[in-house]
């Protein structure tokens, strides 16, 4: 396939006009590819043409146009289907299941009465509380739509600000209806649009890169191997760990780097001291994850040490006690914030005197133009049967309103100049990777970006903090939970750093220190998912129950005998089945959900505290089930699916399967990077509540029953 490069973007008239000029028919062509701000042409076979030598791409630029071209036309297909699926299930679910049940699962708040906070930042707080314990899903910095009970009803949606036991605060951009500050008011998960369209944007952008970004670019995508890694010693300013150094070491030295953190091994301690590095070699660093909670992670670390931060996003997405690093708030700090302010106080005192005035309406002015309306005003002259009072009464209103244009302007302007003034100062700028092609960032570049949660994001997302720095490290684990998808598009489930880590080995480092798990926890997922390679620090190798001088149990002694960390109990022989509730595709089993609340319960009896409990389900439904079990007394016990659990730890975990039928199928569970994420999430024990032979259908599932016979205890009830 002949192909020829055009030197400019060139679509439709355009790009006809210039084959007409190399006598080429737009029937010649095969296919066009756009990138690297040019168009590549493909003919036909049996198209014979004398194009000038100088028009043909090397065999590496083709290459490259044609790869670049089709993987950015591939993402946004699949970022549109994905944007798509989020609001259909949305809604969907909205119709289709109780209030009650949305509640359940962690995606609704019912019952609640609004009350009103003080505005700050130029938002409208709303504090919804009620007497019942919230447990939900829904998190700081999500968008949620706010309603009197019907949903689908409102139109009204806001941002999280804070979610505590009894209440949540939202912030709202406009003043809220008095209907809120009611009771019965009902808050659901909503979908963030506006994430996906910026994701769009980068796209669009990286697919024309220039300079340091196509390169950055085509070593991401896997076009160009990156250069060799260099190790760069150091000084530590933190207390770090051997593997946590050579981590460090050698992404100081690299243009790419991708740090491997299993559960527990300080990736964002890692994270934190290469930031201090960084910044002491006098590079401007973003520090960058897809979630809200992530970067205030590492902005909560990094406010111990003495920096310049900005913290960029909607003000309600920064936790209460870090807003001081808000960009906004700095913004209100600052010794032009009030000059600007009195600026803006002028504004409204003109808009009162311009409105004393005759606004020009189409019906009022009968059509004539400002220019017209001025130019007859200063002549004394009426026209149109407009007398010459409200002529002049119009003059006036278009001189004050263009004043008022030029103000706003001038104020705008200003007001750039001071958040670009703040970022340009910053020795860290914070922010999630979607708000960095928002309005006062998407034209800043750094030395180095910093991004977090690697594993967790679509490639699309990863791709924004990548096109807006010389160099980028990842941190992440590709053996935990990949992105969470809604739509059934696969592709979107392998992470970028999940694809570098495999194309670029010789740019990881992997660490192999924990300090979360018993040993007798992490050896199991450490040998099936780390190939051996993680060893337990000593402040935790050997910690369990025991320590906290808890009563013994009265009742299944030997899964909570304090002194054990892994334990099995199997439903084998127990009436114990699966069942699938009434319009649901989620799997729920009633008797494991029973002995679950009885472990729970006799673990409170020991002595323990219900915030060192945690209960995890892969399964929807059992989640629901296991949560009514437990509300009865209003425990703060929490149980989630594993999703829900990534990146948490409790002292305790108990894991109810659900799976347990004749056929030995066990579904979804077969999803091995999940069992990794329920196993790791436990420090001192870990309880598993399942049928062994039906989970032992599956080889690794087998391992791990016959490891915890071995280096635990298997319970076999009956």
């Amino acid at each position: 396939m002949a192909c020829f490069i055009l030197s400019k973007k060139l679509k439709g008239i355009e790009l006809q006009k210039a084959l007409k000029k190399i006598k080429i028919k737009l029937s010649d062509i095969k296919k066009v590819y756009y990138a690297n701000g040019k168009t590549l042409v493909c003919l036909k076979k049996r198209v014979k043409t004398r194009i000038d030598k100088s028009m043909f791409p090397s065999r590496e630029e083709e290459r490259e146009i044609i790869e670049v071209y089709e993987f950015v036309q591939r993402q946004l297909y699949l970022i549109e289907q994905e944007r798509r699926a989020e609001i259909e299930t949305t809604i969907n679910e909205i119709k289709s299941i109780s209030g009650v049940e949305r509640e359940m699962f962690g995606r609704a708040i019912l019952g609640l009465k609004g009350s009103k906070m003080p505005s700050r930042l130029n938002l409208y707080f709303v504090k919804f509380g009620r007497s019942r314990i919230i447990d939900t899903e829904i998190a700081s910095g999500d968008i949620v739509l706010v309603s009197r009970g019907e949903p689908l009803k409102s139109d009204l949606t806001g941002t999280v600000s804070e979610v505590r036991k009894n209440y949540i605060v939202v912030a709202f951009e406009n003043r809220p209806p008095k209907w809120v500050y009611g009771d019965g008011i009902r808050i659901d998960l909503y979908v963030n649009d506006v994430t996906f369209k910026r994701m769009e944007e980068n796209l669009l952008l990286l697919k024309d890169a220039t300079g340091r970004q196509r390169e950055l670019r085509n070593i991401a995508l896997g076009i160009w191997p990156p250069k060799e890694t260099k190790r760069h010693p150091f000084e530590p300013k933190t207390r770090i760990n051997p593997t946590q150094a050579e981590a460090v070491e050698k992404a100081l030295g690299s243009d790419v780097f991708l740090i491997h953190g299993p559960p527990g091994t300080g990736k964002t301690s890692t994270l934190i001291e290469l930031v201090l590095q960084e910044i002491g070699r006098k590079n401007r660093v973003l520090a960058t994850a897809d979630s809200n909670t992530a970067v205030d992670n590492m902005l909560k670390r990094l406010a111990e040490y003495d920096l310049n931060l900005v913290r960029i996003g909607h003000p309600a997405r920064i936790l209460y006690e870090l807003e001081e690093f808000s960009i906004h708030a700095k913004y209100e700090k600052s010794l032009e914030a009030e000059a600007i302010k009195k600026g803006w106080e002028d504004v409204a005192l003109l808009v009162k005197q311009r409105d004393m005035h005759s606004k020009p309406t189409q019906a009022r002015s009968r059509g004539m133009s400002y220019e017209r309306i001025l130019t007859l005003a200063a002549r004394g002259k009426s026209q149109r049967g407009i007398s010459v009072a409200t002529m002049q009464s119009m003059a006036k209103w278009i001189k004050a309103d263009q004043k008022i244009d030029a103000l706003i302007k001038s104020l705008r302007f200003e007001e750039e100049q001071v958040y670009k003034k703040i970022i340009k100062e910053a020795d860290v700028v914070l922010s999630t990777n979607a708000m960095i092609m928002s309005e006062v960032l998407k034209d800043e570049m750094f030395d180095v970006a910093v991004i977090d949660e690697g594993s967790q994001q679509i490639k699309a997302s990863t791709l924004i903090p990548i096109m807006h720095a010389n160099r980028f490290i990842i941190a992440g684990d590709h053996k935990q939970l990949p992105p969470t998808v809604v739509s059934d598009a696969k592709e979107l489930k392998k992470s970028l750093f999940e694809e570098l880590i495999q194309l670029y080995p010789s740019h990881s480092s992997m660490l192999k220190i924990q300090y979360r798990m018993n040993e007798k926890i992490m050896e199991f997922p450490n040998r099936k998912f780390y190939d051996g390679k993680l060893v337990a620090d000593d402040s935790v190798r050997y910690h369990t129950l025991k320590d906290f001088n808890l009563k013994e149990p009265k009742i299944y002694k030997e899964a909570l005998e304090p002194a054990l960390p892994i334990a099995f109990i199997s439903t084998e022989g127990m009436e114990a089945k699966e069942s699938l509730p009434t319009r649901s595709t989620s799997y729920e089993n009633i008797k494991e959900a029973e002995i679950v609340k009885e472990l729970v319960q006799e673990l409170l009896d020991m002595g323990l505290e219900e915030d060192k409990i945690g209960v995890i389900s892969p399964y929807l439904s059992q989640v629901k089930r296991i949560k009514k079990l437990l509300d009865i007394d209003e425990r703060i016990v929490e149980v989630k699916s594993v999703d829900g659990f990534q990146g948490r730890e409790k002292e305790v975990i108990i894991i109810s399967f659900v799976r347990s039928n004749e056929r030995g199928e066990i579904g979804f569970l077969k999803d091995l990077r999940r069992l990794n994420v329920a196993i790791t999430r436990a420090k001192r024990k870990l309880v598993c509540v399942g049928d062994a032979k039906t989970l032992s259908s599956h080889e690794l599932y087998r391992e791990f029953i016959d490891y915890i016979s071995k280096e635990g205890r298997l319970i076999c009830e009956n």
